[in-house]
């Protein structure tokens, strides 16, 4: 399949952004509709999608066959939440739209992780919002620490994460890219990973399961599998 990112010409580089992650459910009605009556409700939601790319930066997946509560999802960053409130309400409002629900949305900002310290790398977290990976698959999920870890000394927090992240840095093809919510939206981070191939992802997450960090995680989940896709694709996809 084809994959497309528009890339919004109002995204400022270098500027703390807003990251919005909505997934979509289609309903039965949609399906039923008359082939004709589809495809104008789809062409509406595609020309919203492309008016909004110019002040917006969106990539586009599909979840039909992956997961059964949604079937796709748009990642929109911005550095104004009301552009994107913008473009989700006139999706709604469009023939397809009005047959959509929304059974999960995520909001988070980008910062840089207080526990790098003057650590670089090529690809580090925070750095290159602006030069996403051209990625097959996007794996998402909310997080929320336990109350706990934010009681520990800030150089025992650090350390503990100097060894979750020296497990990442072994896996090379996974590119993470992690939002924080605190006091925004019901989670604490938002994290987001970019990758060619699930298995990868899958002995990632299975490795960072015994590091210390793992004890002070409260919940991370759900825990959704993207498949990366350009819009009309995305729409087709729904049946």
């Amino acid at each position: 399949m084809e994959r497309q990112e528009t890339a919004g010409k109002g995204v400022e580089q270098g500027k703390r952004m807003f990251m919005r992650y909505v997934f979509f459910k289609a309903s039965r009605e949609w399906r039923s509709l008359p082939s004709e009556e589809k495809e104008a409700g789809a062409r509406e939601f595609r020309a919203v999608l492309e008016r909004h790319s110019e002040a917006l930066r969106l990539r586009f997946y599909s979840l039909v066959g992956i997961r059964g509560d949604v079937d796709f999802m748009i990642w929109a960053v911005a550095d104004d939440l009301r552009r994107v409130q913008d473009m989700v309400s006139e999706l709604l409002g469009t023939g397809l739209g009005r047959r959509l629900d929304v059974p999960y949305s995520y909001l988070a900002m980008t910062k840089k992780s207080s526990y790098l310290g003057s650590h670089r790398h090529p690809g580090q977290e925070g750095d290159d919002m602006d030069k996403p990976r051209d990625s097959k698959y996007l794996f998402v999920y909310p997080l929320v620490k336990k109350r706990e870890w934010y009681g520990l000394p800030f150089v025992e927090r650090q350390r503990i994460m100097a060894e979750h992240f020296k497990v990442g840095h072994k896996y090379p093809s996974i590119k993470i890219n992690t939002g924080y919510s605190f006091g925004l939206d019901d989670q604490e981070f938002v994290v987001a990973f970019e990758g060619d191939d699930p298995g990868d992802f899958l002995d990632l997450v299975e490795e960072l399961r015994s590091s210390e960090a793992s004890k002070y995680t409260e919940r991370e989940t759900p825990i959704f599998t993207c498949a990366a896709v350009d819009p009309r694709t995305m729409v087709k996809l729904l049946g």
